[in-house]
């Protein structure tokens, strides 16, 4: 048995609500979470935990554990690497960020590499190693708009196609989609994103519901009518990166962002200041709020390199301060950390830190299926925690019972 005191805990109250609860102690194993009591239950029932198995958290909060369910690499490995310890750098990296659950992302690449790299996800999957668990994957593409097709590579866009992912299904927990790039009905080589919704072939979401991979509108140049008929006709109930690689929000055009916003889907949001102004993460908190937005990264090989030139997706890739870009200026992913992430969201809208943290664990626990056993500190779920300060300084990252950082 192991125990962590003298935090400030990040509880759900009766209403599932993340409440601040000071002072009381969690006992904790491999097994999952024990239990979350008062200090004087804690030294009548647990008093005898060795002093070695105790975490002082020194009134630093205790969370449950980040998760990240948009990360292409970090620590100079990356997803569509085909050789070397990718994933236990991913793995430790991550963990370093206070995240203890991730889906490595894919790019738009030629098919025959994403199936490789999705092949050596389900590896990494089996392996259980140190560091975050790998959740699965996020194919960010091909399945996209070549009109916001952003960093990724056009030769290599497909139309949406289940077979191809079928052999994957157990791997890829999201896909990104551009809603106007599915087939029209009895027309299955024409494409168009002045069509009706009506007029499209949507079996592809519907495989994928039966599979149980997520659907996420991203890349896309979908009109409101596309993508709002996709979340209320259609159960898509994700966006990838919101704002970015999308049809932006026009008065009399809403666009993709307008359905996002109107509707009652989750949204992804890059707070690094740099793909996102603080003004526009304020309006979306006001309009979104915890249960309907998740914090990512969706950062790149160079995220805590520094400087320098590097390659993400085929595209040189040039890194200056906390921006990369390529050689036309267009921003390509994010250096982004988590912890940083979370830190300026939280700077940004002034929002409780309990709400800002249900943004990276509950809610994309829920968006995933798997909050049943992760996403928040409650006895019988994993004992995945992370402990942090008032700066997002990470002081220790647990997954399933175990320090890892």
């Amino acid at each position: 048995m192991k125990a962590i005191v003298h935090g400030r805990l990040i509880l759900p109250d009766e209403n599932d609500d993340f409440v601040i609860a000071d002072g009381k102690a969690l006992v904790y194993d491999e097994t999952g979470i024990q239990a979350i009591v008062d200090p004087e239950v804690y030294n009548q029932k647990y008093g005898n935990i060795p002093m070695e198995d105790v975490i002082d958290a020194d009134g630093a909060y205790v969370s449950p554990g980040f998760l990240n369910v948009h990360i292409h690499g970090c620590g100079g490995a990356d997803t569509m690497d085909k050789e070397g310890d990718t994933f236990d750098i991913l793995r430790d990296e991550q963990a370093a960020m206070g995240v203890t659950g991730f889906l490595p992302t894919t790019m738009t690449c030629p098919w025959n590499e994403i199936a490789g790299a999705l092949t050596r996800i389900r590896a990494a999957m089996q392996q259980h190693g140190r560091g975050a668990d790998i959740l699965g994957a996020h194919m960010e593409g091909p399945f996209i708009s070549p009109a916001e097709k952003g960093s990724q590579e056009e030769t290599n866009i497909l139309p949406a196609d289940f077979s191809k992912l079928a052999p994957f299904a157990d791997v890829v927990r999201l896909v990104t989609l551009a809603p106007e790039e599915l087939p029209l009905r009895d027309t299955a080589a024409v494409h168009g994103m002045g069509t009706a919704p009506e007029e499209h072939d949507w079996s592809f979401l519907e495989q994928c519901e039966n599979a149980g991979v997520i659907v996420s509108i991203g890349h896309t140049a979908a009109t409101y009518e596309m993508a709002a008929a996709a979340v209320r006709s259609h159960g898509v109930h994700h966006f990838t990166h919101l704002f970015n690689a999308m049809t932006g929000l026009h008065h009399r055009r809403p666009g993709t962002v307008g359905a996002a916003l109107d509707t009652d889907a989750r949204v992804e949001l890059i707070c690094d200041n740099i793909h996102i102004a603080p003004a526009v993460q304020r309006l979306v908190w006001r309009l979104k709020g915890p249960d309907s937005l998740i914090l990512v990264t969706d950062s790149m090989s160079a995220c805590g390199i520094g400087d320098g030139t590097y390659t993400f997706g085929g595209h040189e890739v040039t890194v200056r301060g906390e921006r990369a870009t390529l050689a036309d200026g267009t921003i390509a992913a994010s250096i982004a950390t988590m912890n940083r992430c979370i830190h300026r969201f939280w700077q940004n809208t002034g929002a409780p830190i309990e709400q800002v943290i249900t943004t990276v664990t509950k809610t994309p626990a829920k968006d995933l299926g798997l909050y049943e056993g992760r996403g928040s500190l409650a006895p019988g779920k994993r004992a995945d925690i992370t402990i942090f300060d008032d700066a997002l300084a990470i002081h220790a990252t647990i997954v399933g019972g175990v320090q890892v950082c």
